[in-house]
């Protein structure tokens, strides 16, 4: 394989943009497993009472991804987030106004295969702030990396919280509005589509969020984000072969799916694990509004289900000629 490296030439701007890339990369794929042994060498080691306190700490805080989290400001502020969405770039766009006084249910489409979208524009400030003053975002994630010590508290000072019911109904709870839940519909099993122009979600069958939505009623809205699935190859694994079923079978047992992707590195663009720079569009849809309703039943969730699909693919259909989408190419629900 050539391998083709990158021009010494390049602006420095541009190298100061890999570095909080490489970060990411590293929090996603590294750092929980980091502070789990370093956690264990804190208890092997002459430290163990630091353990022993973090332990009891731990047993106090257990509740916290579940009731909001513990955002903050300053971390959701440094700098190197703003390096971080130029170097895609990574875009809100805005295509109507979102009341304040209301709560809303954001459904994020599609998953890709580290969600980039969704914390470029979602766990950093100011974009989302400026676009829609008044309200705050939570991204919910797998409940499970809220169980890594000191891992927890940084992803939870992103704005990020569990995506389990109780958290889902927390931040929707809110009585004055102003919360905004923000859930990856197609979830883990999704990743293994995220392949260079696939356009196919995994949402026929994803209804929880649409109960929820009726349930507290917060206004559901659509987001799409072009260039999510073209920011890493993924080694090729259709339906029914082999690496197909092993990783949905590892999904299953762990909870998260092991999506094979590559890219490029720092120094060369042939092969490692930083993303593309390809461009991220997250377009924030048109708010449907939503009753509450404490008992839906499963006509009502389906008629509404139904609708948002609808809702999803017209978002789709209206922008994705301006983010190089082809005419002909249409979003598959599985």
């Amino acid at each position: 394989m050539k391998v083709e490296f990158a021009p010494i030439n390049i602006p420095l701007k541009r190298r100061i943009q890999t570095v909080p890339v490489l970060q990411w990369i590293f929090s996603f794929l590294l750092l929980a497993e980091f502070c789990c042994g370093f956690f264990v060498i804190l208890i092997l080691g002459n430290f163990w009472f630091l353990a022993v306190l973090y332990l009891l700490w731990l047993y106090l805080d257990w509740d916290t991804p579940r009731a909001g989290g513990r955002r903050s400001q300053w971390v959701r502020s440094w700098t190197v987030w703003k390096y971080f969405r130029e170097y895609f770039p990574i875009h809100l766009i805005k295509t109507s106004e979102l009341n304040p006084n209301h709560n809303y249910l954001l459904g994020f489409h599609p998953h890709g295969v580290l969600v980039a979208g969704a914390f470029g524009n979602f766990c950093t400030e100011p974009t989302f702030k400026n676009l829609f003053p008044g309200l705050t975002p939570y991204l919910h994630i797998m409940p499970i990396w809220f169980g890594c010590p000191f891992f927890r508290e940084y992803i939870m000072s992103a704005g990020m919280v569990s995506a389990s019911k109780e958290s889902v109904s927390h931040v929707l709870n809110n009585e004055g509005g102003g919360h905004a839940s923000v859930i990856v519909i197609g979830g883990a099993e999704e990743s293994l589509n995220a392949h260079p122009g696939s356009l196919t979600l995994n949402i026929l069958k994803r209804k929880g969020f649409i109960k929820m939505a009726l349930k507290h009623g917060a206004h559901l809205v659509p987001v799409f984000s072009f260039g999510e699935n073209e920011l890493f190859k993924q080694v090729a694994n259709p339906k029914g072969s082999w690496l197909r079923k092993v990783q949905e079978k590892l999904q299953k047992i762990m909870g998260f799916a092991l999506p094979l992707f590559h890219a490029r590195g720092v120094f060369q663009y042939s092969f490692g694990l930083i993303p593309y720079r390809q461009p991220i569009h997250t377009v924030v849809g048109s708010p449907i509004p939503v009753k509450q309703n404490l008992n839906p039943t499963t006509e009502e969730i389906d008629e509404l289900h139904a609708l948002y699909l609808q809702k999803l693919r017209k978002l789709f259909e209206e922008h994705k000629s301006n983010y190089g989408i082809p005419e002909h190419k249409s979003l598959i629900f599985e």
